[in-house]
């Protein structure tokens, strides 16, 4: 099953509970989906969790717990998946979703300089922020909805796979 192999890359969630200084945390999970790993569960974990890591807003992992709770994903996933925007990452993917959000829009980039007034962040805002904006959510949900239905069908191949493997050690196992 692909639980195990999920298993393997995350910690223990009884082990991480039962620590003195998460002990608050024990209450909060009411939704078995959380902490649970099933094809509905991961496949919502990898949507958010990479929806989530588009978004250019310093509070992603406070918009992971939230939407995990309020859809039912499995949380450490999610909290594992939002870390492919990193401090590596995060240049080329927001320069990507800039440039992407600008042709949407069809603006282009004058010139750039900074100057701490307000005229310079409306600019900003008008100028940088709508197109990283538009594109990151853009970029964000389809990523996010590839992610989502190629989690699905490979965890239904790999069911099936393991289904084929069984019936046909069960067929030799009839033959001798």
């Amino acid at each position: 099953m692909p639980r195990k192999t999920i298993r393997r890359f995350l910690p223990d969630i009884k082990e991480l509970l039962n620590r003195p200084s998460l002990g608050w945390i024990r209450s909060l999970p009411q939704d078995p989906n959380l902490l649970h790993l099933n094809r509905h569960s991961v496949s919502l974990a990898v949507f958010i969790g990479i929806f989530c890591a588009f978004v250019p807003i310093p509070i992603q992992t406070l918009m992971v717990i939230a939407m995990c709770f309020w859809l039912g994903a499995n949380l450490p996933l999610a909290m594992v998946i939002i870390w492919m925007s990193n401090p590596l990452t995060i240049p080329p993917m927001f320069y990507l979703t800039y440039k992407l959000g600008s042709y949407i829009l069809g603006t282009t980039l004058g010139d750039f300089s900074v100057t701490l007034s307000w005229e310079w962040f409306s600019q900003l805002g008008s100028e940088i922020l709508l197109p990283l904006f538009v594109g990151s959510i853009l970029a964000g949900t389809v990523l996010a909805s590839i992610g989502y239905f190629l989690v699905l069908f490979l965890w239904r191949w790999k069911v099936i796979k393991d289904w084929e493997h069984r019936k046909d050690i069960r067929q030799a196992k009839k033959q001798k």
